[in-house]
């Protein structure tokens, strides 16, 4: 009997021994699977309630699209404003009567009108003559409406422009064909005309612009250049003008001042100099118009960072809010979130009740919830990247052009994860934290 027990003992032993080894190494095994298997849970848990994902993904979708969108429209109307209003590639800046500090209210501007003087071509050369850090100095007049004719094509209220013939070089004009007019047939006062697209499509639908007449306020001229095509700033066309020589302008329309006022382009020397040519200017006109160190200029510097300037100035606060809502808009994204992963909690209690039971912990069970919100947000967030994406190429198409830059993904998607994250901490813990006993009682198990 001794003998037998002794023997049972050895052998239970072992038994007991080899049945420990093989739970350790089974229990190795389920460790390393185990996030594995909680994905795989969380997958199939998402599937099996479509609508209550689908909800989700939409919430998500939604916010992020608009935080997103609201990021690179910001983005790209700055870079459409840089590039087409304020000329900062050419860094060209303008001498005109008024400033864009005049016209704040009404009260800047009746002051401005009744203090600031036109420019005139004196006033040209005088600058012309003396300053330094200037490369290019230029005139234009500000265009007038007139009738635009060829053949039996007659065009209203085209906008007639002069100029100097070396804005052509100063604004970097695109020639699609032909020439821009020469100082030469500018001091002849020579009828020659360069023709904006729009125009030449109307007048010459089918045929060569370059070479053939025109009629401008009833007189002939020589068509000898054409601009290539612009489109629009804001929707106003940039295609719709005739350019003549300066003096030929004022001999056909009359003296160069008040609805025909004049205007002067400038390029600094170097993009170094810009600020050093913009004060040489300013300093030259006080002391042609011979104003004392405490009155304020009667005329007017437009750079391309002033045009910027108020531009942030206009818009600053804009951009706050258009951003500012759709942030709002993904913070009660996360708020949906949070409300039907708690539904969701509550429906699945006999689940985690039953998952606890045999042997899953707290921290299995909020890896699970959490895993849950974590995907549905990521997807939605990308969702919404596709579409903030898809909305851009339409804002491009109809109004200015718009990037999708990396920055505004990385912040959406950062976003996103950070919702799932936080909406569906709450929900996971109150998961993690239920008593299997009592959730099993509840069921009824």
């Amino acid at each position: 009997m001794t003998l037998w027990r002794e023997s049972l003992s050895v052998g239970g032993g072992a038994r007991c021994e080899s049945g420990i080894a093989n739970h350790t190494a089974s229990h190795a095994r389920v460790k390393d699977m185990r996030f594995t298997e909680i994905l795989r849970l969380a997958l199939d848990s998402i599937y099996r309630r479509k609508l209550r994902s689908a909800l989700i993904l939409l919430g998500m979708t939604i916010g992020v699209s608009a935080v997103v969108v609201a990021i690179y429209l910001i983005q790209g109307f700055n870079a459409y404003v840089d590039e087409k209003v304020a000329g900062i590639g050419s860094k060209s800046f303008t001498i005109r009567r008024f400033s864009l500090e005049d016209f704040k209210d009404t009260d800047t501007i009746t002051a401005a009108q009744r203090r600031n003087k036109d420019l005139t071509l004196d006033d040209f050369e005088y600058l012309r003559a003396r300053a330094t850090q200037i490369r290019e100095l230029g005139v234009r007049v500000t265009p007038v409406p007139s009738q635009v004719k060829h053949a039996t094509e007659i065009l209203e209220e085209v906008p007639i422009e002069g100029a100097t013939a070396n804005i052509a070089v100063i604004e970097n004009t695109d020639i699609a064909d032909g020439r821009y007019f020469t100082e030469t047939e500018n001091k002849a006062r020579a009828r020659v005309a360069f023709i904006g697209a729009a125009i030449a499509d109307k007048l010459f639908p089918s045929g060569s612009v370059v070479g053939n007449e025109i009629t401008v306020a009833g007189l002939p001229y020589r068509a000898i250049g054409l601009a290539a095509a612009k489109g629009t700033v804001f929707g106003v066309p940039q295609d719709n003008f005739v350019t003549i020589p300066l003096k030929t302008y004022a001999n056909s329309f009359g003296p160069l001042h008040e609805q025909r006022s004049l205007y002067f382009v400038a390029t600094a020397v170097s993009e170094d100099s810009s600020k050093d040519a913009v004060e040489e200017v300013r300093f030259l006109m006080r002391a042609r118009r011979h104003l004392r160190a405490r009155e304020n200029d009667d005329f007017g510097i437009v750079t391309p960072e002033a045009i910027t300037g108020l531009r942030d100035r206009l818009f600053g606060a804009i951009f706050i809010v258009v951003i500012a809502v759709p942030s709002i808009a993904l913070i009660i994204s996360g708020i949906v979130i949070a409300n039907i992963m708690l539904v969701n909690v509550t429906e699945r209690t006999r689940e985690i009740g039953i998952r606890k039971a045999v042997g899953a912990r707290r921290i299995d069970i909020l890896k699970q919830f959490l895993i849950e919100a974590v995907i549905l947000s990521v997807i939605g967030g990308a969702f919404g990247v596709l579409t903030a994406w898809l909305i851009g190429h339409i804002v491009t198409f109809i109004f200015f052009p718009t990037q999708l830059s990396a920055t505004a993904v990385v912040m959406a998607l950062t976003a996103s994860g950070v919702v799932g994250v936080s909406s569906g901490l709450v929900p996971a813990w109150k998961a993690a934290r239920l008593n299997p006993i009592t959730a099993l009682r509840e069921w009824g198990v």
